[in-house]
């Protein structure tokens, strides 16, 4: 008798558990609405691929010479293609199971403790470094866009800006999931092919500069490699929307005759063509253009008309609001997860109030610190850009699908990996030695 009633009691506490989960899941900022279209997809994935990292490109190019910079360009397009499909694959591979966040697809390859281990940190890393470097690049495109207009104006600090930038999130990081973000991210990926399109039409229309050079600028042989390495890793980062991959699927329904792969896909490649028509044009006539004295922002180079770079500078932060909130959500639902689920806080608007409060003002703080990112960019492009974006979801293919030795699977995932790995190996040296030359000159808060 006493056996029985225990039973029903263990029943009874699975029933609330499962229940309290299932309120939780549907609280959390992924889980929480499964009924995007497509589309959503596409304007996600632009949003979080085309990144400010392209005003960049011409640079990097400059940096990289016309034959490398092309191939590099071109075979970062391809791979990182690639491993989008495979994550694509990978998020309903076990039937009537779907993997919506990064690291449980992680702990699925490589068991529960050494997948959070490996996965976790990296794309936090990933995604908190993502979200400095957008207030960095959104208060630097403020502060141009205030001098373009009013070259006479009493001079503001860049860290009023970034401030001022970050206003803006304070507001926004309250959307409860990726669902309610679609508009803002549609005008994101409208605006990045706006600015990028601004970028290389006014290249064109100034046309090839006189007496210029193709050749590398740095004087030693030791820097050139250096920029060399640098650039590798600003290209890197100029590809990394893989983080967020599987978050944004999680928003697509899913039956068993159309899985969410068939939409996700669509929206993929719609989000590829957009990435190549932004990426290419700029990055290979920024470079035809001004040679390598092009600016490491492609609209300093340009100057006037004023109007023109006035408009494409308040684009850019269009695009990096969207865009900050799309790296935001994941790192609001590891958060939110931790707090509910592991230490059992209740699932309130309070408690998402203050989290997404403290994570803007951390995020803002660490950026007005610190505004010369763009060679910390470099640093951790290589860092854990690299590996979430070239070469973990590889390493997980072959893990889990163990193609045969040798075939053209097998061969395609490793020569991913070691080109991966080398990224991930030079890149940060070059990032390291920008940050110690731009940090002998630096002043904080100036």
């Amino acid at each position: 008798m006493e056996i029985e009633a225990s039973n029903g009691h263990n029943n009874k506490t699975n029933v609330e558990k499962s229940e309290r989960e299932r309120q939780i899941d549907e609280w959390l900022p992924i889980t929480s609405q499964r009924n995007a279209k497509w589309w959503y997809s596409a304007f996600h994935n632009v949003t979080a691929m085309v990144g400010a990292g392209v005003l960049s490109l011409p640079y990097a190019m400059s940096q990289l010479g016309w034959g490398p910079g092309v191939a590099v360009m071109i075979l970062s397009w391809i791979i990182t293609l690639y491993t989008l499909w495979q994550m694509v694959e990978m998020h309903e591979m076990v039937p009537g199971k779907r993997f919506d966040r990064y690291h449980e697809l992680g702990q699925h390859a490589f068991g529960e403790k050494l997948g959070l281990y490996i996965v976790v940190p990296q794309q936090l890393v990933v995604e908190v470094a993502t979200n400095i470097v957008y207030m960095v690049t959104g208060g630097t495109s403020l502060k141009k866009f205030h001098d373009t207009v009013c070259p006479s104006c009493k001079k503001i600090k860049l860290t009023f800006f970034i401030m001022i930038f970050a206003s803006v999130h304070f507001v926004l990081s309250h959307l409860p999931n990726f669902n309610s973000l679609s508009g803002v991210s549609l005008a994101a990926a409208v605006m990045s092919l706006s600015y990028s399109t601004i970028a290389w039409a006014a290249s064109v229309d100034k046309g090839v500069q006189e007496n210029v050079q193709y050749g590398y600028k740095s004087g030693s042989a030791a820097g050139t490699v250096f920029n060399f390495f640098n650039a590798l890793g600003s290209v890197a980062f100029a590809y990394a929307g893989h983080n967020v991959v599987l978050e944004i699927q999680a928003t697509i329904p899913s039956t068993a005759e159309k899985p969410s792969k068939i939409a996700m896909w669509r929206g993929v490649v719609v989000a590829y063509i957009v990435v190549a028509l932004c990426y290419f044009p700029v990055s290979f006539i920024g470079y035809w253009m001004f040679g390598n004295s092009v600016d490491s922002d492609i609209l300093v180079s340009l100057e006037k008309p004023a109007w023109l770079i006035a408009m494409a500078n308040m684009f850019v932060v269009i695009h990096v609001i969207g865009s900050y909130q799309v790296y935001a959500m994941p790192v609001f639902d590891m958060i939110e997860t931790l707090l509910v689920k592991i230490l059992k806080f209740k699932p309130t608007t309070t408690l998402r109030f203050v989290v997404r409060n403290i994570y803007v003002a951390f995020t803002m703080f660490i950026a007005v610190t610190f505004p010369f990112f763009d060679g910390l960019l470099g640093f951790f492009g290589g860092f854990a850009f690299a590996p979430t974006t070239y070469y973990l979801p590889c390493i997980m293919w072959l893990v889990i699908y163990k193609p045969k030795k040798y075939s053209l699977s097998w061969w395609t995932n490793w020569i991913c990996i070691v080109l991966g790995v080398l990224l991930m190996i030079v890149s940060p040296i070059g990032g390291l030695r920008t940050i110690i030359i731009k940090a002998k000159t630096y002043k904080f808060y100036s």
